[in-house]
């Protein structure tokens, strides 16, 4: 057994850990996840430099944006940015048709040349809205496609055991792209002269996670539960072998080959052929698949209510409404707000996506960042800032509530949406649930995107009803959670079906919890008690 492995085995803790051979965790499976996940680092880094790129007084100057205080500063500025969402809303949908066509491989592949292109559109805008706007909704398209295809992919090749950690990998590099797209806009403040050039060059340099994804992706395997989907049952196993470091003759191969067969044939006697048709009804009529669709498209609603991506997209804007004054002072708070981001990512998925799970990860972070969003939206309230002064010490511990609300997120809300959307459906079904989710996601994004600008002029004092806003959306969804979100870490995807009550025989049982067991053997026991008494 590795070193890498031993250590895995000391973090993360769950009965597929302990039961399932070592060799498994191999460099393989990681190298596959993170190329893929270069496609991830392209939605965090476009969605995060245009926030910095906005304020910068070039561009303020070369395209019309005008005094950032008034309703028409803002709307401009939300237009421009909310464009990529709207392409993403497109892009997602799209993707669901075109993986299951051409494979999750080639798709990626043909997504990065697609961000590329627009990416060249905006950089060579020159104060032109109409290139601005298509070279966005352009890249957007690719952007959009590649966070579903991404999570589909990386969760169709993980280990059962660390598939929590792989498939969250993808919001680790969400957060690290806008993490260096936050560092790019502060560094071009301060070393670029003040000329066109200062907000070209962030522009053009969201084309790199796109480039290094196109690369990596032609040196990695296709999905194997694609290629079983297509019949392709050789190339199958000899991708399970390869990715899994195994003999195609050991049990472990065998067992998990014939499970993904199993599982295959189980859904074709379900609902027959894979036609659009078919699938919309197996999945709208059937209680277990309707279940699944909808809870991860609320968690997507949710998710984008915290008001994370307000915050990702307007960081430096909201640090001045806090108090923070220069342009390169609040987008120096914004490169550490990346950076606590980042770091938490790490330390949820090492930690707690497949030990504490993503339930309870969910439950907590819920309370947490209402209350940080409570206590801002409180402050630019009760005490706002006020120019030409200092930060008061309560302002300091609003700008501390913003870092904590990002850490809170990571550990929970960020990654784990991902993660569950993308392992409860069923196999044919997984490419249109991770879509519908997906698409959801962009849809409020591009709404919060839109609204927040105006939101932070027109509602309340300062925008403080914004925050209070997010706040009651946070706490609201514990109960969402709570009530409707079971717990998935440590099962196999083929699992799933059961664990939501899917079944085609009378035979296959949901899987309960240990309570619930509990409590099935106390109510079996009360009728033999009274039997004997009568007796």
């Amino acid at each position: 057994m590795s070193l890498s492995t031993k250590i895995l085995r000391k973090i993360v803790r769950n009965e597929a850990m302990a039961s399932d051979p070592p060799e498994i965790y191999g460099w393989r499976v990681y190298l596959l996840a993170c190329s893929a996940c270069f496609g991830a680092m392209s939605f965090g880094w476009d969605s995060s430099v245009i926030g910095g790129v906005i304020v910068l007084d070039p561009f303020i100057k070369d395209f019309g944006l005008g005094d950032p205080k008034s309703p028409a500063s803002a709307n401009l500025a939300a237009n421009i940015v909310s464009t990529l969402q709207a392409g993403c809303f497109a892009g997602a949908l799209v993707a669901s048709p075109l993986t299951d066509r051409f494979g999750r491989k080639w798709c990626l592949i043909g997504v990065s040349l697609v961000i590329i292109i627009g990416v060249i559109m905006q950089a060579a805008a020159g104060g032109n809205l109409g290139p601005m706007y298509a070279g966005r909704f352009i890249a957007g398209l690719g952007v959009g496609a590649a966070s579903t295809i991404n999570p589909i992919y990386v969760s169709e090749n993980a280990p059962r055991a660390i598939r929590g950690l792989l498939t969250g990998l993808y919001q680790l590099f969400i957060v690290t792209g806008g993490m260096i797209a936050f560092w790019i806009n502060y560094s071009v403040s301060i070393h670029f002269p003040s000329k066109a050039i200062m907000y070209i060059f962030p522009l053009a340099i969201q084309a790199l996670p796109a480039l290094l994804l196109c690369l990596s992706m032609l040196l990695c395997q296709e999905s194997p539960r694609w290629l079983a989907r297509r019949d392709r049952w050789d190339e199958t196993k000899a991708v399970l072998s390869r990715i899994r470091n195994l003999p195609l003759t050991h049990e472990y191969i065998q067992e998990e080959f014939q499970e993904i067969r199993d599982q295959l044939e189980h859904e074709r006697r379900l609902i027959g052929d894979a036609t659009f048709w078919n699938l919309q009804r197996e999945m709208w009529t059937i209680p277990g698949n309707r279940r699944r669709v909808l809870i991860s498209i609320v968690l997507m609603i949710c998710q984008q209510m915290t008001g994370t991506n307000a915050i990702n997209t307007y960081a430096p804007t909201i640090f001045k409404n806090l108090g923070l004054t220069g342009t390169s002072t609040s987008l120096f708070s914004t490169g550490i707000y990346g950076i606590v981001k980042v770091t938490s990512c790490i330390c949820f998925l090492l930690f707690m996506a497949d030990s504490l799970g993503r339930r309870r990860s969910l439950l907590w972070t819920s309370i947490a960042q209402g209350f940080a969003m409570f206590y801002i939206g409180l402050y630019v309230r009760i005490a706002p800032p006020k120019p030409g002064q200092e930060v008061p010490p309560a302002g300091y511990v609003a700008l501390v509530s913003i870092f904590l609300f990002a850490a809170f997120f990571q550990f929970g809300w960020g990654p784990a949406c991902w993660i569950y959307a993308s392992e409860i459906p069923a196999a044919r079904l997984r490419s249109l649930n991770v879509s519908y989710a997906a698409a959801t996601q962009w849809l409020f994004n591009f709404v919060v995107a839109r609204c927040v600008p105006v939101m932070l002029v027109t509602v309340g004092s300062d925008g403080y009803g914004t925050y209070l806003i997010f706040g009651s959306f946070c706490f609201s969804m514990f109960f969402f959670v709570w009530f409707f979100v079971p717990e998935t870490k440590g099962i196999s995807l083929e699992h799933m079906d059961k664990l939501f009550g899917v079944s085609d025989s009378s035979s296959e049982k949901p899987i309960t919890t240990e309570e619930e067991t509990r409590e099935k053997e106390k109510d079996k026991e009360v009728p033999r008690a009274r039997e004997t008494e009568v007796a």
